[in-house]
Order: C-alpha cells, then structure tokens, then sequence
C-alpha cells in the first residue's frame, strides 16, 4: 500500500476509485465499504483509494474555537489506521492535513481542487451521512450531480448495523469508554489493539520489580484509559501475555502524555535486558482490569501493580478454562 501526505505527487495514480472519510479505529462499517471500493476498483481496473484526514476534522475546529476537550477521543493513531487499512487490501491511502485552506473550501472548490484535479477520482463512495465543504454544506445530493457534470461516479453506502446497531466510531468511543472490550471486538471485528516503536522511559518498573515496556499512543486524548490484561505481538515468535497501563501514570508523573506500559509475564531472554527497545510491537487489550488511579507513594503503586498482574493472570487461566471446555 502506497500512502502519500497530501495528493500533489507525481506517484499517485492517474486516476481511482476512492472513498473519503476518517476511518477511526477502521471497524466493521468501515470494513464492508472498503471491501464494496474494492469490488468497484477491480470491476473498473483502477487502484482502491482512500482520503483521510490528519489531524481529525474536528480536532481541529475544536483547536479554532479555543476549546480543545471538545475534540473526539482518538481510537486508533495514525499508524494503526494505515496498518489497518492496508489489512483491508487498499492500494493507496491520501493523508491531508486538514487546516484552514481545506475547511475553508467550498463544496464546488473541494470537488475541482481535490477530487478532479488533486485525486482523478473516476469513482466516489461515500458513506449515507458524508458531508463535505465549508460548514458541512455539501451532500451526497450535491456530489452525485457534480459528478454527473464532471465525469466521475457516485455512490453511496447505507449504515452497517450490529445486532440492530449501526456501527459507527462514536459507538466504538463509547464502548471503549465503557472498558466493555468484548463489545469494542466485535464492533472492530478483532481485539483492540495499539502498535508502536518500544521507547525508553523512567525504567521505574525495574524498581517496583515488574519491568515494562513503554509505547506512546501519540495522541492527546486516548478512547479509553485504565489497567488492562493485554496480549503483545512481535518480541518474540508468540504472542506473550501480560498487563498493561494506559493513561498519563498520576502517581509518577501526570503530564498530560499517554502512555502504555506493558508488562509480560515471560520476557524472552533471547532479547536480554535491552532487546525490546526501538521494536515496533503490537499490544491487543482484551480485558479491563479497573481504572487509572493515583496513589499514595511508591509503595502502594507497587502493591496495585502485583494485584494488577495476579488479576491478569486470572483472567488468562480463567480464557484458558474456557477454551478446554469448548474443546469438550
């Protein structure tokens, strides 16, 4: 998958199918329109694409009106968004950064500048509530005629429901919230999951006898925080079990900065003490523990942080449990 900051380069292909959107978490409703882009894409002989935004549209009028908490929780970063995309087979993925001059564009402005002249677009899909264009004045109405003048195609998908739920990112966000990740798994269709470069940190872990390892989840405002019992991908040939914290660590430091720390239970020791840094791992949150909480000293963080693993590792006997009886 080719992935391009902004669409003025030459490599971007003369023309595509394209569908636009934030694609937040990329769930199930994001899965079925993207698989329709595809079927569209091979039909026509043209490469499946797919325009985003960064930062989120509405990070950004939030930043504007000086009122920064009413900007949406940020389910997936950007690398997990374009990870996820490419699983779903795009070819190519547009990232515009959504500023002044874009929001600033009129509907007619958008469709000439971005899709005609910027994109090529030859096929367009949206999704049944799209709007685009300064103060959200285009429709799916408005595209579908200007792509009539223009020589493009339109379509439109109509909303993916769940157990009579539309599936959507604010449905996702509120289960997240929840910490209900069997919901937040079937809406994604998969565990919920953040990647990331292995940094170093305070190594505090080391003194508090539970080494972890630390990945920043590169947004402000993350869609769930707390203690979770997490599975990791790419320390070793298995996944390894662990715990893990997501939040802005209130006892030890409280920045404002979010970051999971994980700790797994068996640390590979063909990695030695050092060999997780600068790795990109892959960290699935299956199970909420309990919330962030801010202690009394080091001691009692300490103590939570033991409770916290023994809880974990309850949690993955009670899964292993589970799958010998439906083995049965």
């Amino acid at each position: 998958m080719q992935v391009f900051r902004g669409f003025h380069h030459a490599a971007l292909a003369p023309a595509c199918a394209l569908t636009i959107g934030n694609f937040d978490g990329v769930h199930r409703g994001h899965q079925a329109m993207l698989a329709l882009l595809r079927s569209e894409a091979q039909h026509r002989g043209l490469p499946s694409a797919v325009m985003t935004f960064e930062p989120h549209p509405r990070d950004f009028f939030a930043a504007q009106a000086g009122q920064p908490d009413r900007a949406p929780a940020r389910i997936a970063t950007l690398r997990d968004k374009l990870s996820e995309l490419e699983r779903c087979g795009i070819d190519q993925v547009v990232v515009l950064p959504f500023d002044r001059r874009l929001a600033s564009l009129t509907p007619d402005e958008f469709i000439d500048q971005v899709l005609v002249s910027g994109l090529h677009a030859q096929y367009v899909l949206v999704g049944d509530d799209f709007r685009f264009g300064a103060k959200r004045a285009g429709d799916y109405d408005f595209l579908d005629a200007a792509g009539s003048q223009r020589g493009f195609d339109v379509a439109r998908m109509l909303s993916y429901e769940v157990h009579g739920a539309r599936v959507s990112s604010s449905l996702v966000r509120d289960a997240l919230a929840a910490g209900d990740m069997n919901q937040v798994a079937g809406l994604l269709g998969r565990a919920y999951s953040i990647s990331g470069h292995v940094i170093h940190g305070q190594k505090l872990g080391r003194d508090l006898g539970c080494r972890t390892l630390n990945v920043r989840f590169g947004h402000q405002k993350s869609a769930t925080r707390g203690i979770f019992a997490v599975r990791t991908h790419g320390l070793a040939t298995q996944p390894l079990d662990g715990v893990a914290s997501l939040g802005v660590r209130p006892t030890v430091e409280d920045a404002g900065r979010v970051l999971l720390e994980v700790h797994c239970f068996d640390w590979p020791s063909s990695l030695g003490t050092e060999g997780g840094y600068g790795k990109i791992v892959r960290v699935e949150l299956l199970h909420k523990l309990r919330d962030e909480a801010r202690y009394d000293g080091l001691e009692a963080l300490q103590a939570a942080i033991h409770q916290d693993i023994a809880d974990a590792r309850v949690f993955f006997d009670s899964q292993g449990r589970q799958t010998t009886r439906d083995r049965i």
